[in-house]
């Protein structure tokens, strides 16, 4: 895991550790041998999981089934964190699905519909152990050795509870209004379920149930079907990896192997801390560094700034996600990376190339978004903001900034760098 995802992984298991009354076990080696003895030790005569699907994770858990069905005992893994088993939704050839619209719209909507979600246990019998609690998680080490991580303590609340708090607040505030609101990165209109999804501290059922309930409240039908297709994508990411296990580095179109991919670490290093010299890039990088989270629209665009206007490989840019990111998840962020790359089996067009100008132009027009966490920039007139490097010397002055001192200048030519990328698309 990366740092962030540590971070958030230590305070979840605090919070899950609370709620079992400090029982929480935890454990650390080889659960092939582990396991097998645990159940041993309480006289288990069944083991539950939910299932994962990451490539070594499959492998591991087959592993361990195995194992321990040669130990009399009964297994079973369910599945806890998908609405859709990425076997059970196949095209009528019984092949897996390459574009994201079919998948969702003819398989998925006509598969049978989620499950609703189960209730809560009426009890828990709790068997209390010497590895139990906050030691056994403070012993994985995974906060940091040095404080970078106030920020984010200040930004999330993490757990069970903070989740369900936090989807109520979206479908009563951001619901009405998600197709076009989430596109703008200050209003209420994303959910930022996201990191909870992807520990297990709200379940996709639950979303999909409650989402589909306020909708119909609210009369908000649109934004509704949105917003449960945004579930969708990130089913699909799991479809992918699960169909296509090399996801995370392997271009699912091949003939990007050939693509010839430029490097230059100063460049690399601007892009990562937020120095490009175009607000809107820099504002999602700082971002994503202060808080581990990054507004969806945003991260199109610096995604695209990287690999398009920048040359760089999209691993680059997976590889910074996955260390800062607290929802850092290999299927999504590995889809996301392919998709706006151009390589992935739903990929936007290579010819695409979002023009962090104009983007925040549209959707930050007033700056808001680009003032917090491009505060140098706060003084700039809204028309000169999105691009500093073509404001005039008085503008800048009056504005109390002086490029290369207070904020870089645009570190590379938005038409030329679009050139180029487009001539080198032509090379496959």
């Amino acid at each position: 895991m990366g740092g962030a995802s540590r971070w958030w992984l230590h305070h979840s298991l605090r919070r899950l550790n609370e709620s079992l009354q400090g029982r929480l076990l935890v454990l650390r080696g080889d659960p092939l041998q582990l396991l097998p003895a645990l159940a041993a030790e309480v006289g288990a005569n069944a083991v539950h999981w939910n299932r994962c699907y990451e490539p070594w994770r499959i492998a591991r858990d087959s592993q361990l089934k195995t194992l321990l069905l040669s130990h009399s005992l009964n297994v079973h893994s369910h599945n806890g964190s998908l609405l859709w088993e990425p076997w059970q939704v196949l095209k009528s050839d019984q092949t897996a699905y390459q574009m994201f619209t079919p998948y969702y719209r003819r398989g998925c909507l006509q598969a049978p519909a989620p499950r609703l979600p189960l209730p809560v246990p009426g009890s828990l019998r709790l068997v209390a152990t010497a590895a139990s609690g906050a030691a056994g998680i403070d012993a994985l080490q995974l906060l940091p050795t040095i404080p970078w991580d106030r920020t984010m303590t200040a930004t999330w609340q993490v757990g069970e509870q903070a989740a369900q708090r936090r989807l109520q607040e979206f479908l009563a505030t951001g619901l009405a209004g998600y197709r076009e609101g989430r596109n703008i990165p200050q209003r209420p209109n994303v959910s930022r379920l996201s990191p909870h999804l992807h520990f297990g501290e709200v379940s996709p059922h639950q979303v999909w149930a409650l989402a589909q309930q306020a909708g119909l409240e609210q009369q908000v039908e649109d934004d509704l079907d949105c917003f449960l297709s945004e579930l969708g994508w990130r089913e699909f990411s799991y479809y992918l990896l699960f169909h296509r296990p090399g996801l995370s580095r392997e271009n699912l179109q091949k003939r990007f192997d050939r693509f010839p991919w430029g490097e230059d670490v100063g460049l690399l290093q601007a892009w990562k801390h937020g120095l490009t010299g175009y607000p809107l890039v820099d504002a999602g990088m700082r971002e994503l560094w202060k808080t581990g989270y990054m507004h969806n629209r945003v991260r199109m665009v610096v995604g695209s700034f990287l690999v398009k206007n920048l040359l760089m490989h999209w691993h680059r840019g997976e590889d910074w996600f996955w260390d800062c990111l607290v929802d850092a998840d290999l299927a999504s962020n590995s889809a996301s990376w392919q998709w706006i790359a151009g390589c992935g089996a739903d990929a936007a067009p290579y010819f695409r190339v979002f023009n962090p100008v104009t983007q925040s132009e549209k959707f930050d027009p007033h700056g808001v978004y680009i003032r917090r966490y491009v505060p140098e920039l706060a003084q700039l007139p809204d028309k000169y903001l999105h691009d500093p490097s073509s404001a005039p010397a008085a503008v800048l002055s009056a504005a109390g900034v002086l490029l290369e001192r207070d904020y870089p200048r645009a570190i590379v030519d938005l038409k030329g760098s679009r050139e180029r990328a487009l001539a080198a698309f032509k090379t496959l």
